[in-house]
Order: C-alpha cells, then structure tokens, then sequence
C-alpha cells in the first residue's frame, strides 16, 4: 500500500545507535503515513531482533556483506513505497518537527528534488552538512596540514557553506536528505562506483544538471554522532593505514575523473 513517505536508515555495525535513530523517529514524527526500512550491512540477527521486538512494523533487510553507504541507499529505494524518501544514517536523532517541515516545503516546491536538514552535535553545536562543489584544492584543504594555513581555512571556509538561511546550495551531506521519488526515477539511483564517500556530492550533482533544486532547509535540525572515520593520526599516517581514508582518497579519484569534462553548473 503506497505510503506518503518512506524513511531509509543505513546501518552498518552500530545497533545502539541504529535503536536511538529508529527511537527518535518514533518519538518525533506525527500526523505522517510512514514506513521504515532498515538496510544492515554485514548483518547480525541479534541486531534484527532487537528492532522488531520493539517495531515489529518496521521492515529489516539484511546483507551479509558490505555493500557500502550507495548499495545501501538503493536497496532501500528498490523497497521504499512512499512518494517522499527520507535518507538517514543510523548516528541520525530526528528532532521534533524536522521531517514534517522538510516533508512541507518539498510538497509546496515542486522544482525541489533534495533537501537537506540542519545537522547539529549533541551539544547544540552547528555542523558543516552543505557545500560548495568539490575541487581539489577543498580536498588538500580538508585532508592535509594546508587546513590550518590561512590559505587553507579560507579554503575551507568558502567550500563549506555556513548561512544560517534556507538557500539553494550545490550539495548536502548524505547523512540525512529527503529526496522526492519520482525525481529519483528520473535521475537514477545513487552511483555504486561511489563505496563510501562523494555518493551524496555526485547524486545532488545529477539532480541539479536535470533542473532540480537542492535546498538546505536550516529550520529543520537533526542531531548527528559525527566521528570521522577517514581522519585519525594525520594526512601520512592515515593514508598508509587508515582504510577509511583510502576509500576516500579513491572514491574523490573516482568523483574527479567523472566530472572531468564537465562545467560548472
């Protein structure tokens, strides 16, 4: 039976943030037709269990390995029935009234095809989720000590858009993104050469080469668990024994070299 939205949560390794994310929805969302789906990477049952004990409803689809953040995503919109598509990861707390203002401003735009929250810390704290397309300077900016040059933090500063105002931007991150169903008919699924990282910044890409708008829509706030995977001991060490940055090395490669003959929109 079609539903009004559908709300995608990624999962991989995390059960007790995957409990307070499907909590918060619970706790937060009203007077919505939704439906929930879980996609668990390297899944265990314990997991499934522990979810469908307290949401029987909610819908658990489990791999036994990694297919990563975009094999994840897709296999949720495969499943999804809703016209709307919320994206979330599991470090995500929705807040009160987030979805229900996003869910109101995609239906009364309609050139709009993603939007995305406003991501805080626990703590109240602002988090950089909207941003300017990625080039390689913000990379060497964001990955290596030229961040704590002037040069870098300036960089840095224009590549991540802070306003405090809903605006239309080139990107928002893929921790949590509404999308409108039938514009994801249109442009295709997220691109699974993307394993981990750039997913999101390649998919608002294609978005808006179709017309679409992609909006950060600060009014609406989620908390987000952000830990950094791709950036522990430094741009050196990192690269030679972090695999989270290597992912993140090659899936920039990856990002780069498709976009190579492409001009700015």
């Amino acid at each position: 039976m079609p539903k009004n939205l559908s709300i995608i949560i990624t999962h991989h390794k995390t059960p007790e943030l995957l409990y307070l994310c499907v909590r918060s929805v619970k706790d937060a969302v009203k007077n919505i037709d939704y439906e929930i789906i879980i996609t668990d990477s390297e899944a265990k049952k314990e997991n499934q269990e522990l979810i469908k004990e307290k949401w029987p409803e909610v819908e658990f689809i489990s791999f036994k390995k990694n297919l990563g953040y975009s094999g994840l995503v897709n296999e949720g919109i495969k499943k999804s029935k809703g016209d709307y598509i919320l994206i979330l990861n599991a470090d995500i707390i929705v807040l009160d009234n987030a979805v229900e203002k996003m869910l109101d401003y995609m239906k009364s735009n309609n050139e709009v095809g993603i939007i995305g929250p406003q991501l805080i810390d626990f703590a109240g704290n602002i988090q950089d989720s909207c941003f300017k397309d990625p080039d390689i300077k913000s990379i060497l900016a964001r990955r290596t000590f030229l961040g704590k040059l002037k040069l870098g933090e300036k960089i840095i500063n224009k590549f991540a858009i802070r306003d405090q105002q809903e605006k239309k931007v080139d990107w928002v991150q893929g921790s949590a993104m509404m999308v409108k169903k039938s514009a994801v008919s249109n442009i295709g699924l997220f691109d699974e050469r993307f394993f981990m990282y750039f997913e999101d910044a390649d998919w608002c890409r294609r978005f808006r080469r179709k017309g679409y708008g992609v909006i950060y829509l600060p009014q609406a706030k989620m908390a987000h668990y952000y830990h950094r995977s791709s950036k522990k001991w430094g741009a050196l060490l990192d690269i030679l024994f972090n695999r989270y940055t290597r992912t993140h090395i090659i899936s920039a490669i990856k990002y780069f070299w498709k976009y190579r003959h492409a001009k700015q929109i």
